[in-house]
């Protein structure tokens, strides 16, 4: 609802003065990368924590970090000690009576250390996105540079949602991107029930995409007082045709998913800047834009304005074309009176009772696409929209 200007969003994303951002790396295991990181954070005087999330074998790997880095001094975390064992570790913790704090998931909700400013995660494939992002918020709580190291298996072993967690926490390092990672984590994982039939409806018979714009025209007709109407609702944008080739073709861009999310972006597109940069953008990955290219974005740019007005249809050939208007259409009245009465050669006449006939044949220097988007300018500049 808040993404939808339904509810106001606030998000907190300003850190406190002098505050770093936590420098990431994800990696194989590796023991000399271990010690290398627990020794360079003991020589400046700092703490580490080691995360292993198992308590049936954390005791064995004391045993292996002692023999590892035997100048660490390690005490044990989890959530199987009682309550004053587990007080007692975290309270010499914090106190530094050791510097090495081999622990589990629990300290997710731990006290904030400022001297604990390495953090280890061993198998980080195993957690969740959001839970990563808490764990790694342990370190860096004072103004030295804090790291936390993401140990793996091999990459193959890895699964795939896995593999695109791991690469938003390592993407996101900056500080203030908790809620950027909420958001990988519901494209990663999905969002439950939030689209599903209980919540949102029939969403699926009209796709996600398609529902978010309807609700988005709802939800500002109604901020500004309308009823949203069904032809609203449903975005009943103009129909052009022209006659002429207007698509990417599959020899300029040859992945069709690349250009069906290419056809979406231009679709999206409402002002000529808008449509001016994802054209050069295009241009920029893949060339110069190939005629039916040009058709396309010159269409699409002439279908938002026709839109605007209030038309409904546009059917054009070489010889000129059908504009049918919608009955609440913005054009002024006496502007298209002015233009059937005025014109020497019956260019423009009214063939319906919302239907306008012009007859403009095309020429060298002034293609059919030219014309219309002269006409349409025209009815623009002498319509409510102008005002």
């Amino acid at each position: 609802m808040a993404m939808e200007g339904m509810r106001e969003l606030s998000i907190i994303a300003t850190p406190p003065e002098h505050r770093l951002a936590v420098k990431t790396f994800v990696m194989q295991n590796s023991d000399t990368i271990t010690r290398e990181a627990i020794m360079r954070e003991l020589r400046r005087g700092g703490q580490v924590y080691y995360l292993q999330n198992d308590v049936s074998t954390i005791s064995h790997r004391a045993q292996q970090l002692a023999a590892l880095v035997p100048e660490a001094k390690i005490g044990i975390g989890h959530g199987q000690l009682n309550e004053k064992e587990l007080q007692k570790v975290m309270r010499d913790f914090y106190h530094q009576r050791f510097n090495l704090l081999l622990c589990t998931t629990i300290v997710e909700n731990g006290l904030d250390v400022p001297t604990a400013n390495t953090i280890i995660i061993d198998r980080a494939d195993m957690l969740g996105l959001a839970q990563l992002h808490q764990i790694r918020g342990r370190v860096g709580r004072s103004h030295h540079q804090a790291y936390a190291y993401l140990f793996t298996p091999p990459k193959e072993l890895i699964s795939k949602d896995a593999k695109l967690r791991l690469d938003a926490i390592a993407s996101l390092e900056e500080l203030g991107a908790g809620f950027v990672l909420a958001t990988h984590d519901m494209e990663i994982r999905g969002a439950g029930e939030l689209l599903g039939e209980e919540q949102s409806g029939q969403i699926e018979s009209v796709g996600f995409s398609l529902y978010s714009e309807m609700l988005e025209a709802a939800v500002k007709a109604l901020k500004e007082g309308r009823e949203p109407s069904l032809a609203e609702l449903t975005l009943n944008e103009c129909d052009i045709d022209l006659h002429i080739p207007c698509l990417l073709p599959s020899d300029f861009i040859g992945d069709i998913n690349t250009r069906l999310s290419l056809y979406k972006r231009i679709s999206s597109c409402s002002t000529p800047d808008e449509f001016e940069d994802l054209k050069i953008e295009i241009i920029d990955r893949f060339g110069f834009l190939p005629p039916p290219a040009v058709n396309l974005f010159e269409v699409s740019w002439l279908k938002k304005i026709a839109t605007d007005l209030g038309i409904k249809r546009i059917n054009g050939d070489e010889k000129g074309g059908i504009i049918e208007f919608n009955s609440d259409h913005k054009i002024s009245n006496e502007y298209l009176i002015k233009l059937m009465t005025t014109c020497k050669h019956n260019e423009y006449r009214i063939t319906g009772q919302s239907t306008m006939r012009y007859n403009l044949p095309e020429t060298p220097e002034y293609p059919r696409l030219k014309l219309l988007k002269q006409l349409l300018l025209a009815f623009s500049a002498n319509s409510s929209l102008a005002k």
